[in-house]
């Protein structure tokens, strides 16, 4: 059963608004990490075991970077258990219990790359800068989310277990 006209539209126009907001955080977020070396990843099946860090995530700063719009822009695309953020996103995976569908090693390499697991994903990767494509002058110098993020963020979808 197709999508009416006017949901199409709908979905491109949020499409459409969820890539100018990244553009849009790019450009604001990403001189914070320019010139902090990214460590090699290695990927293990579906997952990246190894933390990017040495320091431990923080979930409380993961919950935040997640509901904060300027910089994760997660509840653009995802819902999640957030009640203060509003017009929470329908295009991906709810957000609740992905502690319990995936390992953080998984989580990890979602968050890293998505496009990994899925080229045809329109989320973003946020901590990967070579092979992008199309994409804003700031991200070409450094990633979306460092590498701390990335980990506070990991460790907050790691509590989520419905």
């Amino acid at each position: 059963m197709g999508l009416s006209r006017p949901a199409r539209r709908g979905i491109a126009t949020c499409s459409v608004a969820a890539w100018a907001l990244v553009l849009y955080a790019a450009t604001v977020g990403a001189h914070a990490q320019a010139n902090v070396p990214l460590r090699p990843l290695v990927v293990v099946g579906d997952a990246i075991p190894q933390p990017l860090t040495n320091d431990p995530g923080d979930p409380v700063r993961g919950r935040a970077i997640v509901a904060n719009r300027q910089l994760g822009l997660c509840m653009l695309c995802h819902t999640g258990p957030i009640p203060e953020a509003r017009f929470q996103g329908n295009l991906a995976p709810d957000l609740a219990g992905a502690g319990t569908r995936w390992t953080a090693g998984q989580l990890r390499l979602r968050m890293v790359d998505a496009r990994a697991l899925n080229p045809q994903t329109i989320m973003p990767s946020y901590h990967r800068m070579d092979g992008l494509n199309r994409v804003a002058a700031a991200w070409a110098v450094a990633p979306m989310l460092g590498a701390q993020q990335v980990e506070d963020v990991v460790a907050y979808l790691a509590t989520l277990r419905d």
